[in-house]
């Protein structure tokens, strides 16, 4: 039994270093500029493609992953400066709206850019070499790509976190995020800011998209949807705009998840004699086989729960904000 909870926490754990990686992107990119980019699951999407079309060509893993990295790097800096730098201090609905037109613009172009290559929309994602199979620590087993998952969310997170405090650009990004105007005032470039911003957020978005890819098998071109989703649902549970909040979100998602895929069933799982019939039964009526399929209702009951009683988040305090 110890061992099953184990399994599940590890699972918890590593959708949860994916569901950061997203949180993190978005909640930078709100932090800076209050923009809400529901086009970040897009640029997941587009990293899925550009890795798959690299793998299809022969490339090497490194060389694929560069290739992946440099060519949403560049989509996101484009998404900015067509998309949303000429938008800049517009009412939110604008910019809102405008995210929701670039995720649109980008799946059909995937779409299109799909169908011009002979591809059917759904394509089997190669199996990375050295991702397939799994991991043995003694009596439990990890898949590797699990394992990839959560170190290089650690590492990648660990090295966000020493570039926002240690480094000018990243200060900087800190002052942009308390005042935008106050910091263009200081002197701070505040176009090289948030041209940053999304470097990073594209940046951190294509590893997620890679590593999602891995665990699916599959990409299509609104595989972005329910990824971003769930990073937007981390980022309000850790606190909207903190980049810590929403790391912390992401694991705590990650975990709630797990928890209906752990009590499914969970009667079924019990050795035997070691509890009475009668647990056995109420067990068995409380937390059916099928229970699994209902998370995703499970986590909104949770963010419904944290918007009446924590709407600020697990880790961001109130602040009171000037008209």
């Amino acid at each position: 039994m110890a061992l099953y909870v184990l399994q599940q926490i590890v699972n918890g754990v590593s959708a949860g270093s994916l569901y950061a990686l997203m949180a993190v992107g978005l909640a930078m990119i709100f932090g800076i500029l209050r923009l809400i980019n529901f086009a970040h699951g897009d640029i997941m999407m587009v990293a899925a493609y550009f890795a798959t079309f690299a793998l299809f060509a022969g490339l090497p893993l490194p060389a694929a992953v560069l290739v992946m990295t440099v060519g949403t790097i560049l989509v996101g800096l484009a998404m900015e400066r067509i998309a949303y730098r000429p938008i800049r201090g517009a009412p939110d609905v604008a910019t809102l709206l405008t995210s929701f037109a670039v995720g649109q613009i980008l799946e059909n172009g995937v779409l299109l850019t799909s169908r011009l290559a002979g591809q059917p929309i759904q394509i089997a994602f190669p199996a990375p070499p050295g991702l397939d199979g799994v991991v043995a620590l003694g009596s439990l087993t990890v898949p590797r790509v699990n394992v990839a998952s959560f170190g290089s969310g650690i590492v990648l997170l660990v090295l966000l976190s020493l570039f926002v405090t240690r480094t000018r650009l990243g200060l900087s990004m800190q002052a942009a995020a308390d005042d935008l105007t106050a910091a263009q005032l200081m002197g701070i470039r505040v176009n090289r800011v948030v041209a940053t911003a999304f470097v990073i957020a594209s940046g951190l978005a294509a590893v997620a998209g890679f590593l999602y890819a891995s665990q699916a098998g599959q990409i299509n071109p609104y595989l972005g949807f329910t990824p971003v989703l769930k990073a937007f649902i981390a980022a309000v549970i850790g606190g909207f705009g903190s980049l810590t909040g929403a790391v912390a979100g992401g694991y705590a998602l990650g975990l709630l998840e797990v928890i209906p895929t752990a009590l499914a069933g969970i009667a079924d799982i019990l050795p035997p004699g070691s509890v009475s019939p009668a647990v056995h039964d109420l067990l068995a009526t409380l937390f059916p086989a099928g229970l699994a399929s209902y998370r995703d209702a499970f986590v909104f009951v949770f963010l419904i729960l944290m918007l009446l009683f924590r709407p600020n988040g697990i880790l961001r305090a109130t602040r009171e904000e000037t008209p």
